[in-house]
């Protein structure tokens, strides 16, 4: 059995509810919003959220941080996953593979 809640970027006392969670997944759409004091000792938890922010030091002026303050999260979370590299290839095989599919069906219709 599983409880699942539903926490927006509105929600009050978002850290108090995120806090009791086992599995945090976090698709806000903004940077580093969920801070290691959010997440529960042992919890697992998958950042979906990819952002931009600036950095001079990067090549390109800036670079790609998850909703989840990930460096201070790593040190808290049973397990997390990076952004870049965690949920995104994964995304990207199943998009692919929902156009092959599509596309093996609209070949075999009459």
């Amino acid at each position: 059995d599983a409880t699942v809640t539903i926490v927006h970027s509105k929600t009050k006392d978002a850290k108090s509810v995120v806090s009791r969670a086992d599995v945090v997944v976090a698709a806000v759409g903004r940077a580093r919003m969920v801070k290691a004091d959010w997440i529960k000792e042992g919890a697992a938890v998958i950042d979906v959220g990819i952002n931009s922010v600036d950095d001079p030091e990067a090549k390109r002026g800036y670079r790609l941080v998850g909703d989840v303050d990930y460096d201070a999260a790593k040190e808290v979370a049973g397990k997390i996953t990076p952004v870049p590299g965690g949920v995104g290839p994964m995304t990207i095989a199943m998009l692919l593979r929902n156009t092959l599919n599509a596309c093996r069906r609209k070949i075999a219709e009459p």
